[in-house]
């Protein structure tokens, strides 16, 4: 039963990451690029001041929401997670450097997805029973499209609440556990049965975190991500410099070997016979839209909280959002494999996950300190992540069955977090891929269909701007 089920699913994500997908996705990128009038880039100055620039102004929101800058962090706590770490490094092992220049690509046009998703939620939003704001795919399918559509908002919310408890629950709390135990490892021999206590220990005490924050609502939650993502981005920051500058020699090479082997991988390393374009591209598309989650439709329900007077105030927050994930986070992990490690000393072929980034680590810091320092980043990422996935799948279960169901959700996810820990958790890493992408579909269409809703907003917002400049 398991083999059929692990089959089935390798079919469906062979579809659902597969070329049509990336086709989809990319092409929904251009084409709101283009409609929009390229808003990413003309006014990219604007939108650094106006989010970047603004980050730590003390706002007073409005009961029921949150701050645009609470609610970016709050979405970006989702986004920036492993897949910065361990997916970038995976990226590169099996499509090579070249799958970073694709990373880059698909961000550029997600960038413009995203801003264009946060719109939709903004516009299409509404009051729950709590008071509370809430919005997301499934609301600006229903609210923008037409109650005849709310049968593909279900979709999605199914979809949605599902994909929670794999990508933003268990196998988050998984990667911290095992990371806590490689770190432990590095400074004490540690046998299979202290692993598993260590494990089930940091699984509790992740579960009782999620549980507190929850109850305090989307302020609590608000608060601590806007608390944590500052300070995890910094330290992962800072630290993936200090490897570039002492590197700093390399970053031609490294720069050629992502550019080049975007369009001929094996041209790069030998280990890389065999690769072509198509693995290069699904991997740097894939591994990006895993990261910056742009098109996937999850961020809009966190960014649906905010406090702010027309969609294209936080629509901004949305382009800062991928940003600062892919071309930013990504970018300095891509460096510091390329440069730490080598272009030409990557073990190609097998995607070792975060190993490969501590490897880059080591060859600057020396070993033992690399691992704490990624088991640290990688686990307020992965905590991050939990939280912020915690709400979207809450409000998933409150759009398809109300308020009250959203709370047995919650202590479901709860429960499902303690056992995260010490259980092998394959399978659920392939099916949650799979969910996630699944996800994409009927926001995809929704964005396509409610694009001239964008189109006129952007001109709207931007044309007073201008004017009042």
């Amino acid at each position: 039963m398991i083999q059929f089920i692990t089959d089935l699913n390798n079919t469906i994500n062979g579809f659902v990451w597969g070329i049509p997908m990336m086709v989809l996705i990319l092409g929904v990128g251009v084409y709101l690029t283009a409609r929009c009038g390229f808003p990413q880039f003309r006014h990219f100055i604007y939108i650094m001041k106006n989010t970047l620039g603004k980050a730590f102004e003390k706002t007073e929101a409005k009961e029921g929401s949150v701050s645009p800058f609470k609610a970016m962090c709050t979405a970006l706590a989702a986004s920036i997670g492993t897949g910065n770490i361990a997916g970038v490094s995976g990226a590169i092992a099996i499509g090579g450097p070249g799958a970073i220049f694709w990373m880059w690509v698909s961000a550029l046009l997600g960038m413009c997805t995203k801003f264009s998703e946060v719109v939709l939620a903004i516009k299409f939003r509404e009051k729950n029973q709590e008071g509370d704001w809430v919005g997301g795919p499934m609301y600006y399918i229903t609210n923008g499209l037409g109650k005849n559509w709310k049968w593909l908002g279900s979709i999605f919310a199914v979809f949605g609440a599902l994909a929670a408890f794999g990508i933003g629950n268990m196998t988050q709390i998984n990667t911290i556990a095992g990371t806590i135990n490689t770190a432990i490892a590095g400074f004490i021999p540690t046998s299979d049965q202290t692993k598993t206590i260590i494990a089930w220990f940091v699984a509790i005490i992740c579960a009782l975190i999620c549980a507190f924050i929850l109850l305090g609502g989307i302020q609590r939650l608000a608060d601590v991500c806007s608390f944590l993502v500052p300070i995890m981005a910094v330290i992962y920051i800072a630290a993936s410099l200090i490897v570039i500058v002492l590197n700093i020699g390399g970053i031609p090479d490294a720069i050629s070997a992502i550019v080049v082997g975007a369009f001929n991988p094996e041209a790069v390393a030998g280990g890389l016979a065999g690769v072509g374009i198509k693995t290069a591209l699904t991997k740097g598309v894939g591994r990006g839209i895993f990261s910056n989650e742009a098109g996937l439709g999850s961020a809009p329900i966190a960014h649906a909280a905010a406090d702010v007077k027309h969609p294209v105030e936080q629509g901004i927050f949305g382009v800062f959002e991928v940003f600062m994930d892919t071309i930013v986070v990504c970018t300095m992990t891509a460096l510091v494999v390329l440069l730490g490690v080598g272009v030409q000393n990557i073990e190609y072929g097998t995607d070792i996950g975060a190993n490969l980034t501590i490897m880059g680590f080591e060859s600057v810091f020396g070993t033992g300190f690399p691992a704490v320092a990624v088991a640290i980043c990688l686990s307020l990422f992965a905590l991050s992540t939990v939280l912020a996935w915690a709400l979207y799948g809450t409000r998933c279960v409150e759009y398809l069955f109300g308020y009250k169901a959203s709370k047995v959700y919650q202590v479901i996810f709860c429960l499902f977090a303690c056992i995260a820990g010490a259980v092998k958790l394959d399978l659920a890493w392939g099916i949650a891929d799979t969910l996630n992408g699944l996800m994409a579909i009927p926001n995809l269409i929704a964005l396509a269909l409610l694009s001239p809703v964008v189109i006129k907003l952007t001109k709207e917002y931007f044309t007073e701007v201008k004017a009042n400049k």
